[in-house]
């Protein structure tokens, strides 16, 4: 190689590296560890209010002292009838359940609705087929916002698979105000499952999770797009499942860790500019 070549090659390899280095130099973000609670329900995922934990399980409810992680209350159904809950959201006096059939096909979801107190069954609401499977559920701007999961494989549909996720909005009468399709960057995470759970936090980010991976995947929706926008993906000690933020605290959330049958706090670091 001449002497010429040899400097552009060093010149264009110093160039290279310089623009790396912002990148390389970027700390991941990570939630820090805050506490565990024993909780033999906690399978599915967890929900929270101001004062209590309830951990999830494919047909049982299980209630927590926030403070003393002592059990307070516990439901348990007839798994012919609730075959699968996927996650609970602390909403009013009540436990509003996202189910579905899973694994069975076709994928039917419903919506149970729980009183918080007694833990008692309220009322069931059924949403047939929807083009996915109902695993989270969530209240924001006077509408409700759900994810429509889509699987490869077992739980799946043919012709549709992982990619076929959507989040959607919809009104009071469960019709679809909009949707959005996930991005290609969280997609690849998930598969071949989807995602598992999703909360609204700071700066109207959406927090998501998938079905195992120890990590919270950060997504902006854009009111007129069809394409949730992924701003920043956060390493938890948690195994994807249904979170839960804090009421009380916006950065306090919470995971499960099915392995040890545990809900998790974990502090979330400060929201990513978008």
């Amino acid at each position: 190689m001449s002497r010429g070549r040899r400097r552009l090659a060093l010149f264009c390899l110093a160039q290279a590296s310089l623009a790396a280095a912002p990148a390389l130099a970027q700390s991941p973000l990570s939630a820090e560890l805050v506490r565990r609670y024993d909780a033999p329900e906690a399978t599915q995922g967890v929900a929270a209010d101001e004062d209590a934990l309830y951990a999830i399980g494919n047909s049982e409810i299980g209630r927590y002292d926030k403070a003393s992680g002592r059990k307070t209350g516990a439901w348990s159904g007839d798994p012919a009838v609730f075959p699968h809950l996927n996650s609970c959201s602390a909403i009013g006096r009540e436990l509003v359940c996202a189910s579905s059939n899973y694994p069975a096909t076709p994928m039917l979801s419903t919506v149970e609705v729980f009183d918080r107190r007694s833990l008692s069954h309220l009322r069931s609401i059924a949403l047939g087929r929807q083009g996915g499977s109902l695993t989270w559920l969530t209240r924001r701007d006077g509408a409700w916002w759900a994810c429509l999961a889509n699987y490869d494989g077992k739980g799946g549909e043919p012709g549709r698979d992982h990619r076929a996720t959507l989040l959607v909005k919809f009104d009071d009468d469960w019709r679809r105000l909009h949707v959005w399709r996930f991005p290609p960057t969280v997609l690849a995470r998930l598969a071949p499952k989807s995602a598992s759970g999703g909360v609204w936090g700071e700066g109207g980010l959406l927090y998501v999770t998938g079905h195992d991976a120890p990590e919270i995947y950060v997504l902006r929706a854009p009111p007129d797009g069809a394409l949730l926008e992924h701003v920043a993906t956060i390493a938890a000690p948690i195994e994807g499942q249904a979170i839960a933020l804090d009421p009380s605290d916006p950065r306090r959330l919470y995971g499960v860790r099915r392995a040890d049958r545990q809900i998790v706090a974990v502090r979330l670091p400060e929201p990513p500019t978008p």
